[in-house]
């Protein structure tokens, strides 16, 4: 038995459901940010004296630093710890949080928001690489769904707690409401998670950084997977879907405020229930024919979108059906992941995965935001939706012919 085995802790003291307990609400407090900072922008806009190119600005410098350096966990895990990682990242994230509410100038309030962006980025490629590790491969689909459910619950509890919060106290509580739990989370991660360290002497004996990333390329189903990804983030739920539908509502439709904050609402709060149903019949029946159906129902939801037209009642219906079926891409899609990468290589795999995502996802808003500029609303809308929609089904034929992700036969074994 080689060092790194001896000093790995026994499978019983591993408590996979705290780990996976701290990284879900860890994942809430990173979304939150997401959602809480267009509303904080409302209330600094007059402070700092800024407009909304500096927004924009800020906004993409933290989207690419914070998907560039996804790249960067591959070799880190090889010699810091996940836990570590994401401890220590909590802790950062938490920090600039909270102090970003005291900056006394859009500079400061900049650092401190990229900062924090940087700081929470390990949460996806290394929190579902750990939690793929504790548990058996029948399970992995669950728990990494709940992981996701985690962060949406963030985002659906910011439009409501967090304008409450900015009206009655200031936006520095509303960040500070953000940044100090996430201290805490920080900090219980790094006193209470465990890991076994399969995984990094797995990469240490598949070879080099260079050579994992190669492999990752060489792996058809990786290549498949991240194909269908990347044509079907124009049409991902957190960030794509949700940020157009409801300008949709507005500019085309020209529904009130008040309607609108309530359809919001009912389009995100099937981002939470979503990903768990999926992830549990992703256990019963495999990621692949759950993320096939997944596709060809938000492509329908989608095309009802549009069929709806005016008819207040079938937008509702509409809307229901849209977040009903958009969120789950993304859970299905990671656990799939997970479950088509090799050890050896699964740090790497994660690594490229939410790089290319974050920078595929920023190009499709910004092409869909062209698109409805030069058609105008009244048809630029309707036709990214069908767009959207279409992505979905050619998504399709790249997961078809992925060989991982069928009906599970391993057991599941005993997840405490």
């Amino acid at each position: 038995m080689d060092r790194a085995a001896a000093l790995a802790p026994a499978t019983d003291d591993l408590r996979p459901r705290v780990t996976l307990g701290l990284l879900a609400a860890q994942h809430g407090f990173i979304h939150a940010q997401t959602a809480l900072l267009p509303l904080v922008f409302i209330a600094v806009t007059p402070v700092f004296g800024i407009g909304v190119g500096e927004m924009g600005l800020l906004l993409a410098v933290g989207s690419i630093l914070s998907g560039v350096v996804q790249l960067a966990y591959a070799p880190l895990q090889r010699v810091v710890t996940r836990r570590s990682l994401l401890g220590v990242g909590g802790l950062v994230f938490g920090g600039a949080m909270a102090a970003t509410g005291l900056a006394a100038s859009w500079a400061a309030f900049s650092l401190g928001t990229i900062v924090a962006r940087v700081a929470g980025s390990p949460q996806h490629p290394v929190g579902n690489a750990l939690i793929a590790e504790q548990r058996p491969e029948r399970a992995r689909a669950a728990a990494i769904a709940v992981h996701i459910a985690g962060g949406n619950l963030g985002t659906v509890a910011v439009p409501l707690v967090g304008a409450w919060i900015i009206v009655s106290f200031g936006w520095p509580v509303a960040m500070a409401a953000v940044g100090i739990p996430a201290v805490v989370v920080g900090a219980l991660i790094l006193a209470t998670v465990r890991e076994t360290g399969d995984d990094r002497a797995a990469a240490l004996a598949h070879g080099s950084v260079r050579v994992a990333f190669a492999d990752v390329l060489r792996e058809p189903d990786l290549r498949r997977l991240f194909a269908a990804s990347s044509v079907a983030a124009a049409g991902r739920g957190i960030g794509v879907v949700s940020t157009f539908v409801p300008l949709y509502l507005a500019r085309t439709l020209d529904l009130d405020a008040g309607t609108i904050a309530l359809m919001y609402t009912l389009l995100l709060a099937g981002s939470v229930p979503g990903p768990l149903v999926a992830g549990w019949l992703a256990g019963r029946y495999g990621h692949r024919p759950v993320l096939v159906g997944s596709y060809v129902a938000g492509a329908a939801a989608l095309v009802l979108l549009v069929a709806a037209g005016d008819s207040v009642p079938l937008v509702w219906l509409a809307i229901g059906f849209v977040g009903a079926f958009v969120f789950e891409e993304a859970s299905l899609l990671q656990g799939l992941l997970v479950e088509a990468a090799p050890a050896g290589i699964r740090d790497a795999a994660n690594s490229t995965y939410f790089t290319l995502m974050f920078v595929v996802g920023a190009i499709w808003a910004a092409l869909l935001g062209v698109l409805v500029a030069a058609l105008g609303d009244a048809v630029g809308f309707p036709a990214i939706f069908l767009l959207m929609a279409a992505s979905y089904l050619v998504a399709i034929v790249f997961v078809a012919g992925i060989r991982s992700g069928g009906r599970p036969t391993a057991r599941i074994g005993a997840v405490r």
